[in-house]
């Protein structure tokens, strides 16, 4: 299957059938099946402009992926992901209004647990405790440290943190999405206090339900206290294209998305 995608990001696979836009002039590949793949809404009209310049040159072209609703299903490592990364489970138990993964992927869903150190699940930490266990197993076998791009500050447990001091852990991230949050962060900042900063990461939803600047540097900087690294996520929503946005949103964004910056002004508004 030949794999089109809008444009490039650090998750796109680069192997010999992945590509970026228009179909390739000189040594196209052999009749093969198409599926132009979006993620994000954002590229939604350039994702249907690829689709249809391929469908000139190729009888059987699809187009889909998680911005067309796809709920998805069993994992194919490679295939719409780069090699390393994998999805061990879909959905999600949560109905955060401002996710989509609940309302694409539905509750829950453990699904054949393949082999990769990036575990890209939606929420992990929500499955059985055998599913989480097989996770680990496979993660123990692999020759590079494990991340966790979804990790639940609410579900983690004392046995979950067994299984984490088990294998090499690269970086684990967890979420502070709304105020409400802080004591579920406080929990895992204790059960995870022989962890340092590096390994500790957490995405910040900011600017969501009007929230002020002010306000949003407040719990990134709380976060920093915590132990953790934040990292600024600034809300879009549909209307996004539509509105400005202002340069003390995207100072706040640039400063809690690179650490080296990060670190010299956590430092100097905390003090450590």
């Amino acid at each position: 299957m030949i794999r089109v995608f809008p444009r490039r990001t650090k998750w796109t696979p680069n192997d010999d059938l992945a590509f970026i836009g228009e179909p390739p002039i000189i040594g196209r590949p052999a009749d093969l099946p198409v599926y132009v793949s979006c993620t994000f809404t954002w590229d939604l009209n350039e994702a249907e402009r690829i689709y249809r310049s391929w469908s000139a040159h190729y009888s059987d072209v699809r187009i889909g992926g998680p911005a067309l609703g796809d709920q998805g299903g069993e994992f194919e490592p490679g295939q719409f992901i780069k090699q390393g990364v994998v999805i061990t489970s879909r959905g999600c138990p949560k109905t955060c209004p401002w996710c989509f993964a609940w309302k694409r992927e539905g509750e829950i869903k453990e699904i054949e647990v393949k082999d990769g150190h990036i575990v890209q699940d939606n929420n992990l930490l929500a499955c059985s405790m055998d599913h989480i266990g097989n996770v680990f197993d496979m993660l123990g076998r692999q020759t590079h440290s494990a991340q966790f791009m979804g990790m639940d500050a609410e579900l983690l447990n004392e046995s979950h943190v067994k299984l984490l001091d088990s294998i090499r852990v690269d970086r684990m991230f967890f979420a502070y999405d709304t105020a409400g949050d802080t004591y579920h962060l406080e929990k895992t900042a204790e059960l995870l206090s022989h962890y340092n900063r590096n390994k500790k990461r957490c995405y910040v939803l900011v600017g969501y339900n009007g929230e002020s600047i002010k306000s949003a540097e407040k719990r990134l900087l709380k976060i920093w206290k915590l132990g953790f690294m934040p990292f600024s996520m600034l809300y879009w929503d549909d209307d996004f294209k539509k509105k400005h946005i202002s340069k003390a949103w995207q100072d706040l964004t640039r400063i809690f998305s690179r650490p080296a910056i990060m670190r010299g002004y956590c430092k100097k508004k905390t003090g450590s």
